[in-house]
Parts: C-alpha cells; sequence; structure tokens
C-alpha cells in the first residue's frame, strides 16, 4: 500500500480502515483521561462536542454514540476512536459518561 491520508487510521491485522475492519481488532487503551471539549475550528462556527480518550473498542464507542446523539438529540460520528456529537452539549455528556463510567455500564 502506498502512503495515503484518505482512509484514517489502518487496522494492523487485517489491513482495513479502522472503521471498515473485518478482524474487529481491539481499539487500544486510551493513554490519559477522558477529554470533553468543545469545538468550533474548521467547522464553519458550528459548535461540535468532542470525546476523546475513552478505552473502549470501536463498537462499544458506537453504540455510546448512538445513545449519546439518542439523549442530546443530535447528530454525530464516530472516528478514530473519537466521538463528536453536533452541538455544545459538552456538560450533559460529561455528566451520561461518568454516570456509565461508574456505574458499572461500561
Amino acid at each position: 500500500m502506498v502512503y495515503s491520508t484518505e482512509s484514517g487510521r489502518i487496522c494492523p491485522d487485517c489491513g482495513n480502515p479502522v472503521g471498515k475492519c473485518r478482524c474487529k481488532a481491539q481499539t487500544p487503551p486510551a493513554r490519559g483521561p477522558v477529554r470533553i471539549t468543545e469545538e468550533r475550528k474548521g467547522r464553519r462556527g458550528k459548535t461540535v462536542t468532542v470525546i476523546a480518550g475513552l478505552p473502549m473498542d470501536h463498537d462499544t464507542l458506537l453504540s455510546l454514540a448512538r445513545e449519546l446523539k439518542e439523549k442530546c438529540g443530535a447528530g454525530g460520528t464516530v472516528t478514530n476512536g473519537i466521538i463528536e456529537i453536533q452541538g455544545g452539549h459538552r456538560s450533559f455528556c460529561m455528566a451520561l459518561i461518568r454516570k456509565k463510567m461508574t456505574g458499572g455500564d461500561i
């Protein structure tokens, strides 16, 4: 494979982009704290809540993102182990993730 930035992170086991991984390799554990920030830079002035550093595999991140999007009433995505929720929902996301992590749901 020639170097390319088109597909993002590549799974070392199957060689596919992490989002389309056939072997479902585990995402490596996070190195450091969970960071929940609101960003506008590069998004044409629109606020996006970014959640990074969660020590979860890709499938668990997808289910958490689905729940966050549903409870926030907003769209979003998971890319390269980072959850992005449209809008400024930092405090709500922080409370929900803290509740799930201390409650043992994750």
